[in-house]
């Protein structure tokens, strides 16, 4: 696309203010315009007064020819002659987010003896290069720093590094090395722990606290840190970890020197309180600790039970066993065998530091005091006894192991919860006789288990034969228990109504006894009054009977006479006899010899004599 050349009229105008300025403001009347993004740099390239700089110095603060201290801001200026100074214009110092500008001061006053950092001064920020030097700031990289954003830096005087904010990760630590302070004390690794420098983002108020220059006790912790390089070096390390089941035995090499609390009978090390120089006495909990690993050692102990595997093929986790291999014993009888043991230990939580103090670390446990007596302790045992008697004796070798390991481990802070002796391998020739006499009582025992089965088939076939009957046996079984429980049910209705009868029994009598008495006391009063009356009837009955009875008396006498008294005797019995109608004899009886005459006429006079008895009777 062509333009016309009349489009363009106003370009004339442009260059010619540009050629007014550049050769007319500025020659003429020195006029200076700063943008609003850039400040101007003076150099003074001469004075009229002749004064020069100082000695050592590169920036004019009172007018001296040179780089000027004083920068020109954004804005116009006038009477800054071309001839008398040079005007650089310089883009303002941008600090971006996540870094962090370090100052490097190329004039001012020298560093304080033992000092790597010039010391903070009133200045704006380093953005009044007039004020930083006339306040005395120090040549050389300087303690202060800026922080992220915009600021208008004489270059002339400061050179502006920018580099990333420290940054500590999550689960590590920063261990921290500064770069100015005081000299560590004699015999010390690190400085010890001072206030009020906010993690070391302040480095003259560490050093003014008396911080000491080199590695230090405290770490700082996860986040975002404004750290001047020049004043500290940050290393990032893990956290120390202990998992469940484990503690932390920590052995600071830093600290006060603090008294011992193992007592007299611990002699292998100090154990002392937290914070304090030496073994401590209460272990790290299963966690994450911000550690220094630099200043403080930590060994991970197992507070569970610990096996060890005294086997070439087998190791735990843990690998405390991993040197650990089959023990070689020789038996009294001079056979050589092999012995896998395994041994199962505790530490305790607050005995773990006097382990570690004693040992270090604990495979040195495991190689100074478990290996040689465990193994020494089987060897000596196998000694004592032949192989076959060792592996007879397998149970009871075992426990007295236990016993003894245990009782020596005592002695190191150490619980021996069991030993377990494991694999045997006796000689392959004692094995074959060992094999041979057992397949011979293996045969053995075959046939007297064989024996027992043949008896045990006879009384099955006996117990079946009974079974066989059982049917039988149970029936009339049955029939005994019905019948007894129906004897039983009538032995228990008879109790039931003799019981009845028993109280009905009782009850009557009581009713008849109650009757009776009150009868008697009714024929008492009756009797009484008969009694009068009987005495007076009786004797007059006595009177008549007397009479009557005399009377009586003197027939009988005169019929006794008469008749004679046998005769007289017969006629009475035959009399009552007759009254009471009881026939004494036959009426017609026969007697004498085969019937004779005499018999047959007896009992005729007899029968006709008892008619005439019974009639008599009648009639009266």
């Amino acid at each position: 696309m062509n333009f016309p050349i009349e489009s363009l009229w106003w370009v004339l105008p442009v260059i010619a203010l540009l050629v007014l300025y550049k050769f007319v403001l500025r020659v003429f009347f020195g006029m200076v315009i700063v943008p609003d993004d850039r400040i101007g740099l003076v150099v003074k390239k001469f004075t009229l007064s002749g004064k020069h700089l100082p000695d050592g110095r590169i920036i004019a603060t009172h007018g001296e020819a040179g780089m000027q201290a004083k920068a020109l801001a954004p804005g116009l200026y006038w009477r800054m002659w071309p001839w008398q100074y040079e005007i650089v214009m310089q883009p303002f110092t941008i600090i971006e987010q996540n870094k962090l500008g370090l100052i490097k001061a190329k004039d001012g006053a020298s560093l304080d003896t033992g000092r790597v950092l010039g010391k903070p001064v009133q200045c704006d920020k380093f953005q009044d290069a007039t004020a930083f030097l006339d306040n005395n700031g120090q040549k050389g990289p300087q303690a202060a720093f800026l922080t992220p954003g915009s600021y208008r830096i004489n270059t002339f005087l400061f050179e502006v590094i920018t580099v990333p904010i420290t940054q500590i990760q999550e689960n590590k630590v920063g261990i921290v090395t500064t770069l100015d302070g005081e000299p560590l004390d004699k015999g010390e690794i690190a400085g010890e722990s001072v206030a009020g420098h906010k993690n070391y983002q302040d480095p003259i108020a560490f050093i003014n606290a008396g911080g000491r220059k080199g590695l230090q006790e405290d770490v700082i912790l996860a986040g975002t840190y404004y750290l001047n390089p020049w004043f500290v070096i940050v290393e990032q390390v893990d956290m120390i970890y202990i998992p469940i089941g484990y503690v932390g035995v920590v052995n600071s090499f830093v600290g006060p020197l603090g008294n011992d609390t193992s007592g007299d009978n611990f002699k292998h090390g100090n154990i002392v309180k937290r914070n304090e120089k030496g073994v401590w006495e209460d272990p790290l909990d299963p966690g994450k600790h911000p550690v220094n690993i630099y200043t403080h050692a930590v060994e991970v102990v197992p507070t569970t039970n610990i096996v060890l595997n005294w086997a070439d093929s087998r190791t735990e986790a843990h690998e405390l066993d991993k040197n650990l291999c089959t023990i070689t014993v020789r038996s009294s009888d001079g056979f050589t065998f092999n012995l896998d043991v395994s041994q199962i230990i505790h530490v305790p939580r607050n005995e773990a530091p006097k382990v570690i103090a004693r040992f270090g670390k604990m495979k040195n446990l495991v190689s100074q005091v478990l290996e040689p007596t465990i193994a020494n302790y089987f060897r000596n045992s196998a000694q004592k006894s032949d192989v076959i008697g060792f592996l007879a004796n397998r149970i009871q070798r075992q426990n007295d192991a236990k016993e003894h390991i245990s009782t020596v481990l005592a002695g190191y802070n150490v619980v021996g919860v069991d030993t377990l002796i494991g694999d045997i391998v006796p000689p392959p020739a004692l094995m074959k006789t060992l094999t041979d006499r057992k397949i011979a009582e293996q045969e053995k025992m075959t046939y007297e288990i064989q024996c027992r089965a043949q008896i045990e088939r006879k009384e099955f076939e006996s117990a079946k034969a009974g079974a066989d009957m059982q049917p039988e046996v149970v029936k009339s079984t049955r029939q005994v228990e019905i019948n007894t429980q129906m004897a039983a049910s009538k032995v228990a209705q008879a109790k039931g109504e003799a019981e009845s009868k028993t109280i009905n029994a009782k009850a009557d009598a009581e009713v008849k006894t109650i009757n009776a008495k009150a009868d008697a006391e009714v024929k008492t009063v009756n009797a009484s009054a008969d009694a009068n009356a009987t005495g007076i009837n009786g004797a007059a009955e006595a009177g008549k009977i007397k009479a009557i009875g005399l009377a009586e008396a003197e027939v009988t006498r005169q019929k006794t006479e008469a008749m004679g008294t046998e005769q007289y005797a017969i006629v009475r019995v035959a009399e009552a006899l007759a009254a009471n109608n009881i026939k004494l004899v036959p009426e017609i009886l026969v007697n004498g010899k085969d019937g004779g005459q005499g018999g047959m006429i007896d009992a005729l006079i007899g029968n006709e004599m008892l008619k005439k008895l019974q009639k008599e009777n009648d009639e009266k």
